[in-house]
């Protein structure tokens, strides 16, 4: 032997040997020949072959030209072997390597693939498909707002399992079809609605088995898989991301955000960075980390520089932020800074944002104001700040759609507290105990840590009314 098959110097080439070994295993498969087969025609053992097809192995450019002529690759295997040997940012789209504006998008872990039986079985007895895209706030990444026809359930079944069983070492690269297209967008369309009806905890699962199998897809050679699914697979995520975050899951739900907000960069699609980036500035502050619960905050105006309706969203993830830290003065301003763009806001904002037509921009607003002004109420004491919170939260409330339940929930135990707040616990208690006696609370949930706040709040009455001290115990019960 004249050449080694050398170990990889560090894990930085990874991505890239990786990239040809899957490419390798493509042309070995289309041309019928096993691992022993390719590694005695070229004069090594079926074990070197195998490390090289896995990427655990750097791959000599003399063996990576015996192993185009064998395969009949043309020039593709030493095309990529010399963009793998060039390091990370080499392998760009013509030699069939990831993009490099979407490589930083693909570093990283990310939570594990949940288990899961077949997709019907995972779904709600009672789901029924949209009959057509746009739907509850999502457009087709293909057809954008001109709108375009559902699959039926039975078809959307039979196409996301076919999707889901695709993965990196498939023998050819097969097109992804329009209608797979369609069933995968109205499927997190379901997804997102189920949740949102019934606190759906399956909907999670779907949502993360579908981008487990994205990433597979996007990992395909030859293809341009990344850029294709790059705006279906940001809303994916930004999805997953919510998901994980209203039932407590905080590690978890950053990182799709993170990757979240890689995607829609890679696709342009303003709208989902600032939905990722809101949800990672509700996370930060829930964490009790104000700085950076701003910093996203004001990340969001820079995504979407000039859009009113980005600044209202900006402004209010920075009043929560400053709310937390109990800085009244900059928690204000930034809640009437937020009130005076809504006038400012039109149609066309649902361009950019389709899921402002799930929930407007002043339902998000009176919400995001409520909310910074019952935290500034919690930490100062101060009751005209909790009343105020009460009335936007009524006007919240009033803006809700039908079939809201999971967010109307979290609105009525945000009123009780405010309540609470203001030092009206009988008042706290008349609007929280229908919640209590209607949801199941899981103490880690969004809900379940409002649940929580209130019940810190009332805890300063135990003992001056029986029907309060009953309540209290109640909650507690539910939230730890």
């Amino acid at each position: 032997m004249t050449e080694g098959v050398g170990p990889l110097p560090d894990v930085r080439t990874a991505e890239a040997w990786r990239a040809f070994g899957t490419r390798l295993r493509l042309w070995r498969r289309r041309a019928g020949l096993t691992q022993a087969q390719v590694g005695a025609r070229v004069g090594y053992d079926h074990t070197a072959i195998s490390k090289l097809e896995h990427g655990t192995r750097k791959t000599p450019l003399p063996l990576a030209r015996r192993l185009d002529d064998l395969l009949t690759a043309d020039g593709d295997l030493l095309d990529a072997c010399e963009a793998a040997a060039e390091g990370p940012g080499g392998a760009g789209e013509e030699s069939g390597g990831v993009p490099p504006a979407a490589a930083a998008v693909r570093t990283g872990p990310l939570p594990g693939e949940p288990a899961g039986g077949a997709l019907l079985s995972m779904l709600p007895p009672d789901t029924v498909m949209p009959m057509s895209l746009p739907t509850y706030g999502l457009v087709c990444p293909v057809h954008g707002r001109d709108g375009c026809t559902v699959p039926a359930l039975a078809d959307v079944i039979a196409l996301h399992s076919a999707f889901c069983l695709l993965g990196p070492a498939t023998v050819s690269c097969p097109p992804l079809d329009i209608d797979t297209v369609h069933a995968l967008t109205a499927l997190l369309a379901v997804c997102q609605r189920a949740d949102e009806e019934r606190a759906w905890p399956g909907a999670a699962v779907v949502v993360e088995r579908t981008l487990h199998a994205m990433l597979r897809w996007m990992a395909l050679p030859a293809a341009p898989y990344q850029r294709q699914l790059a705006p279906l697979a940001a809303e994916y995520a930004q999805s997953a991301g919510s998901l994980r975050l209203l039932w407590g899951r905080n590690a978890t739900a950053m990182a799709w955000l993170d990757r979240s907000l890689g995607w829609a960069g890679l696709a342009g699609r303003v709208g989902t960075q600032v939905a990722a980036l809101s949800d990672m500035s509700t996370l930060a502050r829930l964490e009790g980390d104000g700085p950076s619960a701003l910093a996203y905050g004001g990340a969001i105006r820079q995504a979407a520089a000039g859009r009113h309706w980005a600044g209202a969203m900006s402004d209010l993830y920075e009043a929560r932020g400053h709310a937390v830290r109990g800085d009244a003065r900059q928690s204000l301003g930034h809640i009437d800074r937020a009130l005076s763009q809504l006038d400012r806001v039109g149609e066309q904002d649902e361009t950019e944002a389709p899921w402002l037509s799930v929930a407007s921009v002043r339902l998000r607003v009176e919400s995001g104001a409520a909310g910074a002004l019952r935290d500034l109420a919690a930490v100062t004491g101060d009751r005209r700040l909790a009343m105020r919170a009460v009335a936007a939260t009524r006007i919240a409330l009033g803006l809700l759609l039908p079939g809201m339940r999971s967010t109307r929930m979290l609105f009525l135990v945000r009123m009780a507290d405010a309540h609470a707040c203001a030092q009206d616990p009988h008042a706290a208690i008349a609007i929280a105990e229908p919640v209590l006696d209607t949801t199941e609370v899981t103490a880690s949930t969004l809900l379940g840590q409002e649940l929580r706040g209130l019940h810190s709040r009332l805890a300063a009455w135990h003992g001056n009314w029986a029907e309060i001290d009953d309540f209290i115990r109640r909650l507690a019960a539910a939230v730890r």
